[in-house]
């Protein structure tokens, strides 16, 4: 321990850092921002980036899937971190890659990374090791699975998950046969997210409040963040089609010192037990989304990474400087880090194009940013590029603007703050949902 504590306040002293955090949205904003807030980081890269991001770091044309891109930049420009940010590099195995040539690398191999890239899998793993999930059934055809669906009728609404990535929209809440008939059918023969639907997963459908519960591990020790709650729906009332994530607040009022308790010892422990046990020692971010049901906290779904937009509304109320954290990880020293939070709630309120997540245009020139972050507020830019020094959309989501206030509700909370800037900013066909933060 002695020599572990010597080695860290050495870094203290000399650690002079060249980070590259790989993606391009506005949870990678949010990283490169607080990673910019660092003592021990004097340059930031990010490949590719966006038009936000290149105002904290040099972004670089790189896709995050050309493994052999990421690892020649990163020995050209001696970088001495490379953070693996969106969930298909890591499933893609880029951590591995990047740790077999030496570099020193961030996120989850991609045998831990399975526990978002199959559902499959993870559903196994949680009813080995006895964590609290909905009842399920795996189907490969889709005939199999129309069959077991109309022998079911009386018990919808029921759940049809595609077994890959699908970008946070591959799960169909069915109402009827008919309605998880088409779904499946989408999945599984019209091929709606390729690979991805080859396999499914059918839940029965639970029923409570939604929380999301991020939390850094090292593999033996887990250190949950502030708490939050998403919103998937496009529009209003948690109505249209899922997204990405339409915005997000922190802390939950629904996540108490109680709820916290079942959950470390019922869920997060267990799964990074589990997964230890299982020879995929997980060490990264993982994401614990969790429903609040009536017979306790059970997992909706498990991510290997930040979300997005939690991130965007956690990473403002930490304290504690994150690349410490990052180095702390691939060390698995986790156990040394002194965390500290805010106790201000945060709210964050994506602003996207109109038609998101369907068909939308891009293109558009935004104007009042300078004068939403005058009042206070941190714009991320998730879909955004620079041209001429003046900033268009560029993407489905585009912006996530967070405040933060010592209260969540009520007037000069940090939901009214969020919205008092979100109307500075303007562009042709802007859509937002007026209800983040209220369920």
């Amino acid at each position: 321990m002695t020599f572990q504590l010597q080695i860290k306040n050495l870094r203290g002293v000399i650690g002079k850092m060249k980070v590259l955090v790989i993606g391009s949205g506005g949870r990678e904003h949010a990283i490169v921002w607080k990673l910019a807030q660092s003592s021990h980081v004097t340059e930031l890269f990010c490949a590719p980036g966006n038009g936000g991001i290149s105002s904290l770091a040099t972004c670089v044309p790189i896709k995050v899937l050309d493994k052999e891109g990421i690892f020649n930049f990163a020995v050209a420009n001696k970088i001495d971190m490379v953070m693996v940010a969106p969930d298909d590099p890591l499933a893609d195995g880029l951590v591995d890659y990047l740790q077999a040539g030496g570099i020193r690398a961030f996120g989850p191999t991609k045998a831990a990374a399975e526990i978002e890239s199959s559902k499959v899998y993870s559903k196994g793993l949680m009813k080995k090791y006895g964590i609290p999930t909905a009842d399920y059934m795996i189907f490969t055809d889709s005939a199999s699975a129309i069959d077991y669906l109309g022998r079911k009728q009386q018990t919808y609404p029921a759940v049809i998950k595609a077994d890959g990535l699908a970008l946070g929209k591959g799960v169909v809440i069915a109402l009827d046969f008919d309605e998880a008939k088409n779904a499946v059918i989408s999945m599984m023969e019209d091929k709606l997210f390729g690979a991805s639907g080859s396999k499914i997963v059918i839940e029965e459908y639970m029923t409570g409040p939604e929380v999301t519960v991020l939390a850094f591990t090292d593999g033996i020790t887990i250190v949950p963040m502030a708490s939050s709650q998403d919103h998937k729906r496009a529009y209003d009332n948690d109505m249209g089609p899922n997204t990405g994530g339409m915005g997000a607040f922190s802390p939950s009022r629904l996540y108490t010192d109680a709820v916290a308790a079942v959950c470390m010892y019922k869920v997060y422990i267990p799964t990074i037990r589990a997964l230890a046990e299982e020879g995929r020692t997980f060490k990264g971010v993982i994401y614990f989304g969790l429903m609040l049901t009536k017979d306790g906290p059970r997992v909706i779904e498990y991510n290997a990474r930040f979300g997005d937009p939690e991130t965007q509304a956690i990473l403002p109320r930490l304290k504690t400087d994150l690349y410490e954290i990052f180095d702390s990880i691939i060390d698995e020293r986790l156990d040394e880090i002194d965390f500290e939070w805010s106790d201000e709630s945060a709210c964050c309120v994506v602003l996207a194009s109109g038609g998101y997540p369907v068909k939308y245009q891009t293109g558009y020139e935004i104007s009042g940013i300078p004068e939403a972050e005058a009042t206070g507020a941190t714009v991320f830019h998730a879909g955004t590029k620079m041209v001429d020094g003046k900033y268009f959309t560029n993407g489905g989501r585009v912006l996530g603007v967070t405040s933060l206030a010592p209260k969540l509700d009520g007037r000069d909370g940090a939901i009214d703050r969020a919205y008092k800037s979100c109307n500075k900013i303007f562009w042709n066909d802007m859509h937002f949902r007026k209800d983040i933060g209220l369920k």
